[in-house]
């Protein structure tokens, strides 16, 4: 895993992941793609890691390809773009997505086109009042990817989308709010802060039950509502088994503050 492209931050129970290519506007080069979705893929596997936050380094969160590397005058013939999805932005959305833990992201300045919408993949999103959302994909003439489409589509609706993408015109992060893109707009001197005292929380959270949440929200926008009643029944047997739930009734008639181990034995 590259050093230069990615930091990672380990906080007593969660990760720090910075996108280190402030010279670029933290634009996605492969080395960057490939060790965020292994650095995301270790965070998953790691039982003391029970969240993530995602951010940038210098003044944007990220630009999104790093258009250097699209330089039609070096190559031979047209990228196959279908294979860079494929092979990098896909597995990393789908990473972020799958891991039954919380993923923050706080976007520090302008997350334009797949840097937008890597930020939307994550469970929530604060941004500085300064930054900006743009679908920049429309003025070189292509589509939203690593989930755009997907996500846009299900938080602000057809309408927005459609005109997002087709426009590029760029949504202030409190626009974005208001819309429901995003959770918050905030100052940007507290962003970091706003950050780290949610990260700090969920180190603490029972871990389990969080992910199972996420994996149930997720799935209701294909599920009918039979289908979502069943997927809440069979979760929640899952997740009154754990010991954070034992825990958490134990605290509760007891009037203390509980001590959730976040682990599923």
């Amino acid at each position: 895993m590259s050093e230069e492209s990615i930091q990672i931050e380990q906080a007593a129970g969660y990760r720090v992941f910075t996108l280190n290519r402030p010279e670029k506007l933290n634009s996605f080069n492969a080395d960057m793609n490939r060790a965020l979705f292994v650095a995301f893929e270790a965070a998953a596997a790691d039982d003391d890691c029970r969240a993530v936050l995602l951010t940038g380094a210098g003044r944007a969160f990220c630009a999104g390809q790093d258009l250097g590397d699209r330089d039609f005058s070096k190559m031979e013939g047209p990228p196959d773009l279908g294979e860079t999805i494929e092979t990098l932005y896909n597995p990393l959305v789908r990473s972020i997505r799958a891991m039954e833990k919380p993923v923050v992201c706080a976007v520090n300045g302008v997350a334009a086109g797949a840097g937008a919408n890597i930020a939307l993949a994550c469970d929530i999103v604060l941004a500085a009042k300064s930054a900006k959302f743009i679908q920049a994909f429309c003025k070189i003439g292509l589509v939203p990817d690593s989930g755009g489409t997907w996500s846009l589509a299900r938080l602000i609706g057809e309408a927005r989308a459609k005109a997002l993408a087709m426009t590029g015109v760029p949504v202030s992060a409190e626009d974005a709010a208001d819309w429901g893109m995003i959770w918050q707009a905030v100052e940007d001197a507290a962003l970091m802060n706003e950050a780290r005292a949610l990260m700090e929380g969920f180190a603490k959270a029972p871990t389990v039950g969080l992910g199972l949440t996420k994996r149930a929200i997720q799935a209701a926008a294909t599920n009918s509502l039979d289908q979502q009643l069943d997927l809440e029944r069979d979760l929640q047997r899952e997740a009154g088994q754990t010991p954070d739930y034992a825990e958490g009734v134990s605290a509760f008639l007891g009037k203390r503050a509980p001590n959730f181990t976040g682990r599923k034995a």
